[in-house]
């Protein structure tokens, strides 16, 4: 499997979190096998793949929540995630309101408050039980309660799964204004790669381990992306014009390189951003 060279760090800042060489098995088959990736500081990643290839195992991985069979995931000290996951279930039994939600198990001030309702546009829920919301709008409420704690990672598995067309394309809107207003990375899961093709910095293509990486218009060109979606999804993606973030690294000697993409897209040891 390609490797980076030894010390070919393409960024002067350590990373959020380092994989190395993750591997994770269950009952004989390897749901991961050797996956390597690292997400840096205002990275903006997106992990694809087909049903079944380990996309939710990698974000359980990198979060602390499962540790793999091999390898190992290195978090930054005292680093601060924000979790999304793709759906609450609120028991209609229980009628908890969204602001009694937002308060569960969190310290938070009054202003504090004020700021994540506005910036995810939920004051009109607030005082509603969350059992009666819509798709969309309990999603905005689960984006809010993330950002409540000032998350220097926001992570996010397939959010949007269970919105319709509308609702994906509000939610995708304002998660991209998040990313462009906050200090903040996002690592996500996601199936809508079309609608956050003009947000998201890079793509991991997983099935089981990394099958190709780089900017979204590169990947969709990849042969490996190719395999897994079809000509008509790669033709569709390679239409979109990728915008919006300067891919340029410092290396800490006084000048900057660019990306290559034609080799980003095969490396299965993912640069941090």
């Amino acid at each position: 499997m390609p490797r980076l060279p030894s010390g070919s760090s393409i960024s002067f800042m350590s990373p959020l979190i380092s994989a190395k060489n993750v591997t994770v098995v269950r009952d004989g088959r390897s749901v991961l096998k050797d996956v390597s990736v690292d997400i840096g500081v205002r990275d903006f990643l997106t992990i694809i793949g087909p049903n079944g290839a380990g996309k939710s195992m990698l974000l359980k991985c990198l979060m602390g929540f499962y540790a793999p069979d091999q390898g190992k995931v290195s978090p930054r000290k005292d680093l601060r995630i924000g979790y999304v996951p793709q759906r609450l279930v609120a028991d209609p039994t229980i009628p908890i309101t969204v602001r009694r939600f937002l308060h569960l198990r969190k310290k938070i001030t009054t202003e504090a408050l004020k700021s994540v309702v506005a910036e995810t546009e939920i004051g009109s829920s607030l005082d509603r039980p969350l059992a009666v919301l819509s798709g969309g709008e309990l999603q905005r409420v689960l984006l809010a309660r993330a950002l409540l704690d000032a998350p220097q990672l926001l992570v996010l598995d397939e959010p949007a799964q269970n919105l319709d067309i509308t609702g994906q394309l509000s939610f995708y809107k304002l998660l991209e204004r998040v990313y462009k207003e906050r200090e903040v990375s996002i690592l996500m899961v996601s199936h809508d790669l079309h609608l956050v093709m003009s947000s998201t910095k890079n793509v991991l293509c997983l099935s089981g381990e990394v099958c190709c990486y780089g900017e979204p218009n590169s990947v969709a060109k990849n042969p490996a992306f190719i395999s897994l979606f079809g000509e008509d999804m790669a033709q569709m993606l390679a239409s979109y014009q990728h915008h919006g973030h300067s891919h340029g690294h410092n290396h800490g000697h006084g000048h900057s390189h660019s990306h290559s993409i034609e080799n980003d897209t095969d490396k299965k040891a993912i640069p941090h951003a």
